[in-house]
Parts: structure tokens; sequence; C-alpha cells
């Protein structure tokens, strides 16, 4: 992508933004970076719910760079440098087009709002998250960051903390979006949310949450829903309030004084330093009431919408990296076991023999690369695989044939994205997240041109397509079966560059029936 020196300003409900005009596959585009959507998160505000800017600012907004990013520890796969504030509630856009005065509603472009991914502790916009490739399909791109960590999911029971502000964020931006995004192309009645790994536990969230309903048509889940074991949460609030008490107790806090208030004058350094690997957000809340599980029961989800949903063939290999250490080189049928339990203790509720009887059932138990790999499987089908597939199914089954749910498979990986993410080898492919560069054209981005060859170029090329056809018109092609057309036989798209692979019939039913039916249902 070619940046020129070309400015172009656009005046908003957050004041007169000034972003550049680039050039992208040999496309025009304008690229606005870091427009705020909410006041700064910081003093009072932190540990609030985001507040809308109160009026335009007066100054131009300078969105020709980047914006911060939100408070977090260094990222690996970060993709670029980035500079940390609680001042970041910002958004990116890039879009085609941009409105004449005598534009009219036909005229305006579908919109695809990207939530990003990094377990809700790390991530950012100003990594992976270039929408120029994507908005040369005739889309507007939208990317917002959020609060992460304890800044984003401290939870206080109260009023000025009630936790999942990350979500809260999110939901900020996309009001902002419905607001302004025509001044930008941008058409709010065609949003299409979308976000891989934590960002597609979001968009589940906001399927889920009564207080995102209306606010977009379509939803694309790229590894991860927020589906946990039926009977709890991976954390109660009890549990989440007696951890951040713990948290202040440990920078300093005295019972005498007002917890929340005195975490808001610690360092905001001080609560990175102390956060988690990855954080969870929490069910029996006001953003989310009630569990996936309830929620369908009760029919209380968004439903009027499309949805593409998928996963990666080998979730498990990026992910059990807390269980099991890069470096070990012996993994034993105890080791095995330890983890499953140690994986129980995050989860809940895992039978921890069904699962050894189960995943090493034909596997050599004296070898460690087996043993490995029957522990990937099973961690990717616990946190990934199954709660996607069946929040999948779960809608299919609640639409009918009012809407058109999909599901994929992802079995192609670039190698050099691969070894980014250490899951270059055939044991660990195709690992977590592996979509990325397809969906986001990173083969036809300057800086990693020359990691990716023909196949991949052109895989990107039809990724790219169906994804932004699907936020046109609500199907990705004519090609790709819906999930539960033939409702005793679910049809998985084999997500892959050869487009005459057949689909997977009924892929995941033998685990499902063994062991996730009675976790999950």
């Amino acid at each position: 992508m070619t940046t020129t020196a070309e400015t172009i300003d656009v005046k908003t409900t957050s004041g007169r933004v000034r972003g550049r005009v680039v050039v992208a596959l040999n496309t025009t585009l304008y690229q606005f970076q870091g427009i705020p959507y909410a006041e700064p998160p910081i003093g009072a505000l932190r540990f609030a719910k985001p507040k809308p800017i109160q009026k335009p600012r007066n100054d131009i907004i300078d969105a020709t760079k980047p914006g911060n990013s939100c408070m977090q520890r260094e990222m690996p796969f970060a993709g670029t440098s980035i500079t940390q504030s609680e001042d970041s509630l910002v958004l990116n856009i890039w879009t085609p087009t941009l409105p004449t005065d005598n534009a009219n509603k036909t005229s305006l472009k579908p919109v695809m709002f990207f939530i990003h991914g990094g377990g809700f502790t790390v991530g950012s916009i100003n990594g992976h998250c270039n929408g120029g490739p994507l908005a040369t399909h005739g889309v507007v791109f939208v990317a917002p960051n959020y609060r992460l960590g304890y800044f984003g999911f401290l939870y206080g029971d109260r009023e000025d903390a009630p936790g999942n502000l990350g979500l809260y964020d999110q939901l900020l931006a996309l009001k902002w979006v419905r607001e302004n995004i025509h001044l930008f192309g941008g058409d709010r009645d065609q949003i299409t949310i979308f976000g891989g790994s934590a960002g597609s536990w979001s968009v589940s969230s906001h399927i889920l949450s009564p207080l995102s309903k209306g606010l977009f048509k379509r939803a694309i889940m790229q590894s991860g829903a927020h589906l946990n074991n039926k009977d709890r949460d991976v954390i109660t609030k009890d549990e989440a309030l007696s951890e951040g008490k713990r948290l202040a107790k440990e920078l300093g806090w005295s019972e005498d004084m007002d917890w929340i208030q005195y975490l808001r004058t610690v360092d905001a350094k001080e609560l990175v330093n102390k956060s988690k690997h990855v954080t969870f957000p929490m069910s029996g809340t006001e953003f989310l009431p009630l569990s996936a599980q309830k929620a369908f029961k009760e029919n209380k989800i968004y439903s009027d919408i499309d949805l593409i949903a998928g996963i990666t063939s080998n979730e498990g290999s990026v992910l059990s990296r807390m269980f099991i250490p890069p470096d070990k080189k012996v993994f034993t049928l105890d080791d095995f076991t330890a983890a499953v339990k140690s994986s129980d203790a995050m989860f809940h509720g895992i039978d921890v023999q069904k699962v050894v009887d189960n995943y090493l059932k034909y596997v050599d138990t004296s070898s460690t690369p087996a043993l490995k790999r029957a522990f990937y499987e099973y961690f990717g089908d616990l946190w990934i695989k199954y709660p996607t597939y069946l929040f999948a199914r779960q809608m299919a089954t609640t639409v009918g044939n009012r809407h058109n749910i999909y599901f994929y498979e992802l079995t192609h990986q670039n190698q050099l994205f691969a070894k980014q993410f250490g899951c270059d080898d055939k044991d660990s492919a195709v690992g977590h997240a592996m979509e990325i560069p397809f969906v986001f054209g990173k083969p036809f981005v300057e800086q990693t041109v020359d990691s990716y060859n023909e196949t991949d170029c052109q895989f990107s090329r039809d990724v790219m397509r169906m994804w932004t056809n699907f936020a046109k018109y609500g199907k990705p092609d004519d090609k790709w079966p819906q999930l539960l057309s033939d409702p005793n036989v679910p049809k998985v798209k084999d997500l892959n560059p050869d487009p005459n692979r057949p689909p997977l019939y009924d892929p995941y039913g033998h685990y499902y029936n063994n062991i996730w039916k009675s976790y999950f249902e």
C-alpha cells in the first residue's frame, strides 16, 4: 500500500478529522487513523463505562498517523510497534469513496467493523488490522480499539465499575459508526461485525447482548464464541469481585479506603504488570445477562442476522502453550493428564478420565509428538472448536430458513505467518489465527509481499472476495453450502486454496456425542 501526500478532511461528531489518500491493489482509498470515539477513560472513568464525546474538538484531529493502543503487556506477533496509553479509545477507517453533497443512500457502501483478538489482554488496531485491501472490494472498513486486561474487564459490582468494559467500548464504537459512517461513504444499515479469537468471542457477545440488538446486519466469527460449560462461566461474578480486591491489596490498598477509587490512583503500568495471559468476559451482567445456552433456550439472542463462523484445523497448537511450554522435549501420559487437570482449573467441569479415554484411544502413549498432538486437539476442541461450532449450529436451528448460516474449517496456512506464531511444523498446522493474512490481504501489503507465493495470493483474493460478498449480499458465493441445509448432516466448508474440495460432512459429531454434548448442553 502506498501513501500519498494528499490529505482529506471529514466533519464528524468527534470533530473535523484529517485523513490521507492511499493506494492499495491499484485502488485509491481514504485512510483515517486514530479517530476518537469516546472521552478518554482516565481518572474517574477508569473501570467505568465509556463516555460518548461530549462536544466536537475545536482543533483538526490528525488522522494521518496511527493513534495510541490500549495499555497491555508487550504484545507477541504485534506486526508493528505500538504506543500505549489509557487515552486510546480510537478507531481506524479505510473507505473507497467519500460522499459528494448530492450522494444518495444507494451509493453508500456496506461496512465491515472488525474487532481484534488477543485474549482480551493484548492487541491493537495498529497491528494486523490494515483494512486497505478489504476496502478495495467496495466496503468501508472500521476497526476500534477497546480496553484490555484489568482496564477493560475489572469487575466492581457497582455502577461505576460494572465489568465487561471492553465490550461496552466496542458497543460505543459501533454506535459512533452508525452515527457517522455515512460521512465516509458507509451504510449504517449494512454493518457486518467480524473478529478473530477474542474478537470472535466479542462478536458472539454482541449477538447475545440485548444492548447491541439491531445495531448490525451480519456477523463473522473467526475462531471463538462466548459459550462455556453449561453449569458455570469461566469466571463468576463473585470470583471476579474477589480477584479485583486481591489485586487492590497486592497494589497497596487498605480496607479503610474505597478499593475501586484506590485502583484509579495506581500507575497504569502497575496494572499492566499484574495482568493475566487471558481475560474472560462475565455473564449475569447488564451486558451479558444470560449464558449462551440460556439465551438460545429462551430465544433472547439477536437472531435477525446472517452468520459465517469457523475455525482452523488445529486451534489448540498455539493456545496450548500455557500448559505445554514449546521447549518441553518430553511429554508423557502423566503430563497429558496433568495438563487436562490444569485446563479444568481454568474452564471447569471437565471429566478428566473421559478426556483421557477418548482423546488417547488410538494414540501411542509412549510418543511425545503423539501425546502433544492429542492435547492440541483436546484443548482446541474445548476452547475454540466446539464453542464456535455449537454457537453457529444453535444459530442455524434458531433462524431456520430466515437467514444464512455458514461454517468453515481453514486447512491452509502461510508458512512465514505460521512461523511467527510457532505453528509452522506439521504437528501444529493449521494453527489459531492463521486466517488473518488471507482475510486482510497481507500478500498485497508491501512490507510482507515477498513472504507469500502465488497460491497464497490467489487464496487471499478468494477469501477477501467471500468475506466482502457476505458483507454485501449475505452469502459468500454459490458453492458454499449452509451449515444446516440438511438438518441431519451439518456441512462445513473446507477453506483451502483448492476450490474443488467437497464440504466436510458432520466432521465434529464423534467427540460431540462422546464428550462435548454433556459438557456444553
